[in-house]
């Protein structure tokens, strides 16, 4: 039987290494994304993942190596140049605008679109994700909960269109519920063939639910797991630890 072909590679790090002046956060990392994929980030706090995740966006400076998007060098880009070649940043503490409202927030992604043809499209997939987006629309997103600004920060994401979504810990500070919402919409993303790239504290959850997991630490690869280590504690602690 002839195997299947591999999906095309959307995002490349090469050797990447980022310095906070004479300190090398991120050091020579190299990782690979397929077309589709979801690729998790866990390790210990300062071990380089959400610079690593800025490094992609431009908003941090690569001091070597190179991030490439479908192929192409990204390298020395600005942000908004990057979001415009496919690639959507869910930060950290969401970053929401509480004082538009979420209707506003939402429509503020699709600035990041290549082009205006299939935004009403993209809106309303959101609002199947996400429907308490669409339910709570013109209401100041400041009053909603964090779980549901934590939807409409992944939904403002989606509607750029990326190619590459990046995650970091969007499950941070959410009740149990809402963080299989968050997970079950990261599975419908993979569906759509959309690559993700997802920084998590829950460890072996994102072992478990990833294609693979990419444990760091001090800036560097220290384990490559795939779901069935998923129960493997041991090895991630000592990982973690080491």
């Amino acid at each position: 039987m002839t195997a299947a072909p591999e999906e095309p590679l959307v995002l490349e790090l090469d050797r990447l290494t980022v310095r906070y002046g004479g300190v090398a956060a991120v050091r020579g990392l190299s990782l690979e994304v397929r077309r589709g994929e979801i690729v998790g980030l866990i390790g210990p706090n300062g071990a380089g993942k959400s610079t690593t995740l800025h490094a992609i966006m431009g908003a941090a400076r690569v001091h070597d190596g190179d991030v490439r998007v479908s192929g192409r060098s990204v390298r020395g880009r600005s942000p908004e140049s990057i979001a415009r070649s496919g690639v959507a940043l869910v930060p950290e503490g969401r970053r929401i605008f509480a004082e538009l409202t979420v209707e506003e927030n939402l429509r503020l992604g699709l600035s990041g679109r290549r082009g205006r043809a299939g935004e009403k499209e993209a809106i309303e997939e959101v609002y199947g994700l996400f429907p308490v987006v669409e339910e709570f629309g013109r209401r100041q997103a400041g009053a909603l909960s964090g779980g549901q600004q934590q939807q409409l920060a992944i939904g403002r994401a989606l509607v750029a269109g990326p190619d590459v979504l990046l995650l970091d810990e969007p499950s941070l500070g959410l009740a149990p519920r809402i963080v299989d919402v968050v997970f079950d919409a990261l599975a419908e993303v993979r569906r759509r063939g959309i690559t993700v790239l997802l920084v998590e504290q829950r460890a072996q959850r994102t072992v478990a639910f990833a294609d693979r997991t990419y444990l760091m630490a001090n800036g560097e690869v220290r384990l490559t797991l795939d779901p069935s280590d998923a129960a493997d504690t041991e090895a991630m602690v000592h990982a973690y630890l080491s």
